[in-house]
């Protein structure tokens, strides 16, 4: 068997399985490229080396590339049309001491203040009105940057009050409630910018010509935005705030506000993790460090970290969470 028809066939596979594997195909084909297209049986370890040791790859980029390969491999192993698995060794774990940027209610405040100044050239392509709403929801939600823009009008129900997000995991879905603030914001946005005529795309948050955002457009629009209104990180960090920063945000701002009502996080987290759509309990726990200082104490009170067991496998959690 060829390497492209090797990776066809995988690619189909998964697409079959429900998975979108845009990473996994960018990774699958750029080795295609370098390889070329050769028997499959014919790889070896000293080739997939030299492709993931390539310049300009951080070790980030070259740990996700090995991991696609690896599996990909795998597969083929698996059913006898490559004879070794031709991987070169792991690279140990990257340490990452990325912290993200939380975002003060001033800050927050600050940047819905400055939406309507920083949209008002005629080159925009995303009017103030939009602007402002996706960053409502982004912080009233804590969606992904993706599944925002994903959002489709249909995927939003303003009778019952909930949204549909769509991950780019596998096409998993989850209905989550809105709160009624963000309600009434969605709601106006949806008679004054959906408009039969102005409208070219499904997608719930539109530009000014009625077409999908792009998140390269919508990721600079930010930053414009976040100079214009004066936020910037003070603590010697690589990385300025960014618009993903928004999900963090609406974490921690939950946490610290369920933590000054005294409610049970024990439970209130699995519950976090459920809406925001994470899977494990650990992901959600490191949140807990970014709240306020002044909230030790209460932190310390909190059952031992979970590591990576899952909420969905605690029987009394779920039924929990499906009383919420």
């Amino acid at each position: 068997m060829r390497l492209l028809d090797g990776v066809q066939t995988y690619v189909d596979g998964k697409r079959i399985g429900g998975a979108i594997y845009a990473e996994g195909i960018k990774s699958l084909s750029a080795f295609c490229r370098y390889a070329g297209d050769v028997e499959l049986s014919s790889i070896r370890e000293r080739q997939v080396a030299s492709f993931l040791d390539g310049p300009h790859t951080s070790p980030v980029t070259w740990r996700q590339k090995y991991n696609v390969l690896r599996h990909f491999f795998l597969f083929w192993v698996a059913r006898n049309a490559v004879p070794v698995l031709p991987m070169p060794p792991p690279r140990p774990p990257v340490v990452t001491t990325f912290v993200p940027y939380i975002y003060s209610r001033t800050e927050i405040r600050l940047l819905l203040s400055t939406v309507r100044s920083s949209q008002e050239k005629s080159g925009c392509k995303i009017d103030a009105r939009t602007l402002r709403t996706f960053l409502l929801f982004l912080y009233g939600t804590g969606a992904l940057v993706g599944e925002a823009r994903r959002l489709l009008r249909e995927d939003v129900d303003l009778k019952r009050r909930t949204i549909t997000l769509r991950s780019n995991r596998f096409n998993r879905l989850r209905e989550i409630p809105i709160g009624p603030d963000l309600y009434k914001v969605l709601r106006r946005y949806h008679t004054t910018n959906h408009r039969m005529g102005d409208m070219n795309a499904p997608q719930f948050f539109l530009t000014k010509e009625g077409y999908p955002l792009k998140e390269r457009a919508a990721c600079q629009t930010f930053q414009r935005l976040r100079r214009m209104a004066g936020i910037a990180r003070d603590d010697g960090a690589r990385y300025q705030p960014r618009l993903h920063d928004l999900r963090h945000t609406f974490a921690v701002h939950r946490l610290t506000a369920w933590i000054k009502r005294g409610a049970d996080l024990n439970r209130m987290i699995p519950a976090l993790s459920a809406y925001i759509g994470q899977v494990g309990l650990g992901s959600t726990d490191r949140y807990l460090s970014l709240t306020p200082e002044r909230f030790r104490t209460q932190l310390d009170k909190l059952s031992p970290r979970r590591g990576k067991r899952r909420w969905r496998n605690n029987p009394a959690l779920m039924r929990f969470l499906s009383e919420l």
